[in-house]
Order: structure tokens, then sequence, then C-alpha cells
């Protein structure tokens, strides 16, 4: 297990032909060298969700010239436990594809350090709940929080004059019904301002 590169020979038989370890062991970012023996070729390379959690690949397409060797370097975040997954290697926009198992295993220190301040020492608050008139002092800031009863109370008064006033058709009713709405308005009136 070191953090050597891991090597891939391109066209080292015949044209687009990959060669690469069946599997590669890291404890942190290593380097990907493409080594082209051959032909200049396209290579694609690529890595599955399980590796993704903790290994970072920048970029999958690379142009590599006949003679070149091109080094792609793969970041990898510290795990705490080992993960393993598929680095999938093509070549020749698909005539050729190879499959390495990556594992990136923790560094020698093991699980990475938890650090601890004194926040951690002391219990947490809980917000107090604040209710109903907690609610109230949000929705309207400037009110006194007190005059809460008696907006839910001016309100179910001014919803059963507009029922009483709707359902029975009587002058006398629909009087009353205005005179208690305007008499619920100057109480708002009063106890807003």
């Amino acid at each position: 297990m070191s953090n050597a590169p891991l090597t891939v020979s391109l066209n080292e038989e015949r044209p687009h032909d990959l060669s690469v370890a069946p599997s590669f062991t890291t404890t942190g970012t290593f380097t990907v060298e493409l080594e082209n023996l051959g032909q200049a070729v396209h290579v694609h390379l690529n890595i599955d969700d399980e590796l993704s959690r903790v290994v970072t690949l920048t970029n999958g397409n690379h142009f590599v010239n006949g003679g070149q060797t091109k080094t792609v370097t793969l970041s990898v975040t510290p795990p705490s436990e080992p993960v393993t997954g598929k680095l999938k290697i093509v070549s020749g926009y698909g005539s050729q594809t190879a499959y390495v198992d990556v594992t990136v295993t923790p560094g020698t220190g093991g699980k990475p350090p938890v650090e601890i301040d004194d926040t951690l020492s002391k219990p947490a608050r809980a917000e107090p709940d604040q209710g109903l008139v907690g609610v109230f002092e949000d929705v309207f800031p400037d009110v006194d929080p007190r005059a809460a009863p008696l907006l839910v109370l001016a309100g179910v008064a001014l919803v059963l004059a507009f029922v009483v006033a709707s359902v029975f058709d009587s002058t006398a009713i629909t009087l009353s019904a205005v005179v208690v709405v305007g008499g619920v308005f100057a109480a708002l009136v009063l106890a807003v301002w």
C-alpha cells in the first residue's frame, strides 16, 4: 500500500490497447500515469459512485500523444473506514475498457481526530415555546401582545356578525351586525394604538 502512481500502458500490443493492474490501494491523493507506447489516443477516466465519496476526478477526458506520459491527479478525502470502488479507463472512444478496483484506506493515524472545544461541554439551551403570544408578536410586532385575546375575540365577533347578517334577511339584524362590526373596529383601534 503506497501512494505510488497507478500506471496505465496504452497501445502496448495493438492500437487502443490498455494494460493496467486490476487493483490499487492508496491512503491519499494519487496519480494515474497514462503511458502511451504507440500512436496518439483519447483516454477517458471515470469513477463510480462509491469511490466518488472520497475521490475527486476533475477532468476525465485526456488526449495522450504518441510516446507521451500524461499524469492525472485524483484528490482523496481521507475516509474513516476503507472505501472501495471502480476506476473505469476507456481508450479509443470506447473500443477498449478496463476497470481497476481502487481501495482508499485511512492513513496511519486511523480515524481523523475530532476537535473538541468548550462549547461541547455546555448543555444546549432549548428555545422556550412561545405559544400563541409569541406567534402574535412575530406577525404583529408593533402591537401589545396582551391584546391577542381581544383580537381573537374581535375576529370571532366579526365572523359571527357576517354569518348572521347573511343568513337572515332582516334589516334590523343587518343593522345590528354593522353596529357590532363598528364596535369591534373601534375596540381594535383603541387596543392597537
